[in-house]
């Protein structure tokens, strides 16, 4: 097995993008595309972050929050830390919550992009900030060792696999994770651990669209929501990666976000599978705070029936999965039925249903110290299938009707989107199980 230091070298790259940053993870790139614009500082009057958050109104986030804000949910962000001073983020930030064992410098952000996913979910919008989709919701930092972390991080900081099981033995209800890497054996009990627990895990799929597509890990882990970025016209990102394990689609194109560490001012055009997680993210929370009493299988069955496709259901894309998420369609729905507390919606393609074997499917989870570290026999990464053909990303099909569109856009006569590649050509050949 390999040790420590040299497997993180290996590991852990952010997906969002920021100028051009690349990975040195070896045999799987998932480098950042983005091409960041002039920045600037969020209390000045030339800069209006929410005014720039374009997807806040098609996905009718006003209308939404007089239902929900997401008040009640405790969402994990594992990533680079997250600054609990900027504007939109304070009071946000739960950082007494995260486990001492796995605290090392969780509320110092080295680079903005770990500030920026937490605003996205949770921000107030207040001094110009960003305004997340569940601003009711509270975020609590975890600051994991990845590849371009400071040398200082190297010996401090806790893997990837030690946050998720720190985070499971807490209360926070949804685990965020826009970061990615390779496959390693305590990486896939870690997610089994949280998926016993009754966590909701959230991950970005990659940026490699422009190459193999390969999926990366943690989103290709079993019980884990994949999810891929579309831009603002509904088109799969053409960055975005694509195969097996993509569950859902959400925004992550041209949004705004932290510029560097020094948390001056905003860029626009964050690009990434990143950005499209965090939104996820947030929008299960708006579930979960209106239906405090559902169970992970509830929420996420709810995000899946809801979500905009021109497909059938039963045979999600490999670029867009089950669609676009539309969580206003389950707040507005008081007749919703979110179907069984311990059946798992996706069990058939997790391999079967953790959350009922463990008999935790409606039972709270207690708060405890971070869970141990665990070691196992190395076992081999599941293999990824192909669509065959060549990647759709990038093109669009239009479609009408609010059943079979990923978004309506508000106040338009006729609904904007959908299908990156030629409709149905995407949609086959998913998961092997």
């Amino acid at each position: 097995m390999k040790s420590a230091i040299s497997r993180r070298t290996e590991r852990a790259a952010f997906l969002g993008g920021r100028r051009g940053r690349r990975v040195r993870a070896v045999g799987a790139v998932v480098g950042a595309l983005a091409a960041l614009s002039v920045g600037f500082a969020p209390n000045a009057a030339a800069y209006d972050a929410q005014s720039k958050q374009w997807y806040l109104q098609p996905m009718q986030a006003e209308t939404m929050w007089k239902t929900s804000t997401g008040k009640g949910v405790k969402v994990a962000v594992i990533d680079s830390g997250v600054n609990p001073d900027t504007p939109s983020l304070k009071g946000q930030v739960l950082a007494d919550e995260t486990p001492k064992p796995v605290a090392y410098r969780a509320t110092e952000d080295y680079d903005g992009h770990g500030t920026t996913m937490a605003e996205l979910i949770a921000g107030t919008g207040a001094g110009g900030g960003l305004k997340g989709l569940a601003p009711g919701a509270k975020i609590v930092p975890y600051r994991i060792a990845l590849d371009d972390s400071p040398k200082a991080d190297a010996k401090k900081s806790p893997e990837g696999w030690q946050a998720i099981r720190a985070a499971a033995d807490t209360d926070a209800k949804i685990i965020s994770m826009s970061v990615g890497g390779l496959y390693y054996p305590e990486e896939k009990e870690a997610i089994e651990y949280a998926a016993s627990k009754g966590k909701l895990m959230i991950a970005a799929v990659g940026n490699a669209g422009r190459g193999k597509g390969d999926i990366d890990y943690p989103a290709a882990e079993d019980y884990v929501i994949g999810v891929s970025s579309m831009d603002a016209s509904g088109t799969v990102s053409k960055f975005s990666s694509h195969g097996d394990w993509v569950d859902l689609t959400a925004p992550g194109e041209g949004i705004p976000g932290w510029c560097d560490a020094t948390f001056r001012s905003y860029c626009d055009d964050y690009n990434g599978t990143s950005p499209a997680t965090a939104i996820t993210s947030a929008s299960a929370a708006l579930i979960w705070s209106a239906h405090p009493d559902w169970t992970v299988n509830q929420v996420t069955r709810a995000l899946i029936d809801t979500a905009g496709r021109s497909w059938p259901k039963n045979d999600p894309s490999q670029y867009l999965g089950y669609g676009a998420i539309r969580p206003k369609n389950v707040l507005a729905n008081p007749h919703y039925d979110p179907g069984p507390p311990d059946v798992d919606p996706l069990a058939k393609e997790n391999g079967g249903d953790l959350l009922a074997k463990s008999g935790a499917a409606q039972a709270s989870p207690k708060p405890s110290a971070a869970g141990s570290a665990s070691a196992s026999a190395a076992s081999q990464a599941p293999q990824k299938t192909t669509t065959g053909g060549t990647s759709a990303a990038g093109s669009t099909a239009e479609s009408t009707g609010d059943s079979n569109t990923l978004w309506i856009v508000l106040g338009a006569a006729a609904a904007v989107v959908v299908l990156g590649g030629g409709g149905l050509a995407v949609a086959r050949a998913r998961r092997a199980r």
